[in-house]
């Protein structure tokens, strides 16, 4: 078998403006979904050139997860100090929590201020420092390619210190341990879905296209069970729209769910369970885990269709 070689093209030879070229390409939903799961973020209710003062940022979108706003600042050149200045200035009137910045080629310096900002500042703020480049074989198609610089300090090593704190309960510690252990199987499955940080919460939240709706896997320790569910947020509608398409959605699960209206709250939540969670013991946490990952992936995929 005859293999081409990668040949890197000029970024400017595929993008020759910021602003009209590159910004634009970016904001389509198909490439702010590469970038999404290059940063583990869902990023959905994008802006393009948003007014701070006088100035204005590329993009601004949310991560559909967390609510966090997330501010891309986008420079087909070099990393410089007037970019830098800019990116903390438009974060700041913008009231950013997630800081993206692509460039075609970082300086050390630069690449060792945003390891600094993200050591020095709590962990509501996180900066990214990203490369974009271009690879074509032979005659084809140039290839963008993103490449993380800098990111956020690894999420093993706050886990890490959370476990050993005294001020987290067993229950919580036993929540780490597995949210830990199914980023992990996500990565080892080639990431179907985003992976977040491992908490110590009950509940681990998965996008499904829409700030409407997502899917939830929750711990229920208690009851030696884990629920695999779609919380449709605040929308009876949406649930209703849902549930007169029961028999299709079913179908597709290849199982019966558990539909609630919750006709005295706001949320919704349609659901299926799954036996043999215990705390005390960790050997079925595979099993258990890839079960979830196959029921996220099944819940999705019958639901999303109907989504409107």
């Amino acid at each position: 078998m005859k293999l081409g070689k990668l040949k890197e093209v000029d970024i400017r030879k595929v993008w020759s403006h910021e602003q009209y070229d590159f910004s634009k390409w970016l904001a389509s939903e198909e490439n702010i979904k590469e970038l999404g799961d290059t940063l583990n973020l869902s990023l959905t209710n994008i802006e393009t050139e948003k007014y701070v003062g006088n100035y204005r940022c590329d993009i601004l979108c949310k991560d559909e997860i967390t609510g966090k706003v997330v501010l891309i600042e986008n420079q087909l050149e070099s990393t410089n100090h007037d970019h830098l200045g800019k990116i903390i200035t438009y974060a700041s009137g913008l009231d950013a929590s997630v800081i993206v910045w692509i460039v075609s080629s970082a300086r050390e310096e630069h690449a060792s201020a945003i390891e600094w900002l993200n050591k020095h500042t709590n962990d509501d703020l996180s900066f990214f420092l990203l490369e974009i480049h271009a690879y074509r074989i032979g005659d084809s198609e140039p290839a963008p390619q993103f490449k993380i610089i800098e990111q956020p300090n690894d999420f093993s090593k706050s886990v890490k210190a959370m476990a050993r704190s005294s001020n987290v309960s067993e229950a919580e510690k036993n929540r780490l341990e597995f949210w830990t252990q199914l980023n992990d199987i996500l990565d080892q499955r080639g990431k179907p879905f985003n992976k977040h940080k491992a908490t110590t919460d009950h509940w681990y939240t998965i996008a499904m296209g829409s700030s409407e709706c997502y899917i939830s896997i929750d711990l229920v320790n208690k009851e030696h069970k884990i629920r695999v569910g779609v919380w449709v947020t605040d929308n009876k509608d949406l649930y209703d729209h849902f549930y007169s398409h029961k028999d299709e959605i079913e179908s597709s699960c290849d199982r019966k769910l558990t539909w609630d209206r919750l006709d005295n709250k706001k949320a919704s939540i349609i659901c299926t369970y799954l036996k043999g969670l215990d705390f005390n013991d960790h050997s079925n946490y595979p099993e258990l885990i890839n079960k979830s990952i196959d029921m996220v992936l099944s819940l999705r995929s019958a639901f999303v269709p109907f989504i409107k």
